[in-house]
């Protein structure tokens, strides 16, 4: 059975100037606009070609999706957007990453905390504390999709901008 890879990226620092705006409409601040497209060249410098992208439908999270996706040159075919990742639990993720198909070797979820955190504690015997704003977890798991489950994904990396830059 071939290894596949997982990342998990927590969307971008996204804007509040707009009290009016529902949750899921809140648009990227400056800061998100900077760090979605560095953290797509990091990604971008690996080598890294995910044969699938699925993300929220929330605006900070399909434009975190998208910018990266840019960068990488990535076909929009392999965009899905999945309603369920927006508020999602640990369980909420893990149900639709179990519908996944098989054919995927390497999968780019894009979604929000508490959620992204919990489910990387679930899957990962390494404890996050935290996946910060455009924060990219990347692991190896060996397995069907329909499979995960506890304890199961090795860590590989786990980078985000503050690493990079000060604020």
């Amino acid at each position: 059975m071939c290894a596949k890879r997982l990342y998990l990226i927590r969307h971008a620092k996204s804007s509040w100037k707009d009290a009016g705006l529902k949750d899921y409409e809140r648009p990227l601040n400056n800061r998100g606009k900077r760090d979605a497209p560095f953290m797509g060249q990091l990604l971008k410098k690996k080598n890294i070609n995910p044969d699938l992208l699925i993300t929220s439908h929330a605006v900070r999270a399909v434009s975190t999706c998208k910018i990266i996706l840019s960068v990488l040159d990535i076909n929009p075919d392999k965009l899905f957007i999945d309603n369920r990742l927006y508020e999602a639990s640990y369980g909420d993720i893990l149900s639709v990453l179990k519908e996944v198909d098989e054919s995927v070797s390497t999968l780019f979820v894009f979604g929000h905390n508490p959620g992204l955190t919990v489910f990387h504690n679930f899957i990962c015997d390494k404890y996050i504390d935290n996946i910060p704003t455009c924060g990219i977890t990347e692991y190896e798991y060996v397995g069907k999709w329909k499979e995960l489950a506890a304890n199961i994904c090795k860590l590989i990396s786990f980078d985000y901008p503050k690493k990079y830059f000060k604020t």
